[in-house]
């Protein structure tokens, strides 16, 4: 049976009076990156990490201490096993330095060694310091939503800029609507998954919930991944500019 004209065109309209509404409700892309990172990093943080490095055959561990402030400074020491205490690291205005106590040596790295893996991990220096090249360099697509306890989680598809200075030709994220980052993908240029982070274990921190645990694991290698376990995590309104120096990095303030 032939529907009325008149029906047809109610459901047509209210088809088009639907859609700017659901529309709406995506958030800008750019702002949402940005708010999960801050949330992320916070204004300012100490932290104490232990860093599990896993392969087949063998298992190591480190503990690192690390301070936090801004998008752009941070830097943090291994403070066990004693063989690799105060071995640091230093970020600081997109520049980054290394400190080996056995040598007594600062070494500035090159751009080109921030996306190099730290330690023997899966995680990069840019990981490890929470590096704003995502906010920069990269262009921002909200693609879709799912849920995880309860709350919205946004899939964010990340694109480098043109001629933007980076290695991975498309990142993944799945941020939760608190800003909470569930999972961090990274893809080469031709598109295929070459690791990603997951975080789990969310408990509140200082008022709110924060992922304690991040295990980085390699796409074609199941049994090979680097554990992050947060062991203490504070969020500060700010640190002082010495920390966050050349000299600190040489002599740690305990």
């Amino acid at each position: 049976m032939r529907r009325p004209l008149n029906l047809i065109l109610t459901i047509l309209l209210s088809a088009l009076s639907i859609a700017p509404s659901v529309e709406a409700q995506a958030p800008d892309p750019v702002k949402l990156v940005t708010a999960a990172f801050d949330y992320w990093r916070g204004t300012a943080s100490i932290s104490t990490v232990k860093m599990t490095v896993h392969r087949p055959d063998w298992e190591r561990s480190m503990t690192l201490k690390a301070w936090t402030r801004g998008e752009k400074e941070s830097i943090f020491f291994i403070i066990e096993p004693a063989k690799d205490q105060g071995n640091g690291t230093l970020l600081k205005d997109g520049q980054m330095w290394t400190f080996n106590p056995k040598v007594n040596q600062v070494i500035k790295l090159p751009p080109s060694m921030m996306s190099q893996e730290w330690m023997g991990s899966d995680y990069s220096n840019n990981d490890l310091a929470k590096s704003d090249t995502l906010l920069i360099d990269y262009t921002h697509e909200v693609t879709g939503t799912e849920t995880d306890a309860g709350k919205k989680v946004y899939l964010v598809k990340s694109t480098p800029k043109p001629r933007a200075p980076v290695i991975w030709g498309m990142q993944k994220l799945k941020i939760r609507e608190d800003y909470v980052i569930l999972r961090e993908e990274f893809y080469d240029e031709d598109m295929n998954l070459v690791k990603a982070m997951d975080a789990s274990d969310i408990r509140p921190v200082d008022g709110k919930p924060f992922p304690m645990v991040w295990i980085m694991r390699k796409a074609d290698k199941e049994n090979e991944y680097t554990r992050l376990d947060y062991r203490e995590l504070k969020f500060l309104a700010t640190l002082p500019d010495r920390l966050f120096t050349l000299s600190n990095l040489r002599n740690p303030e305990r």
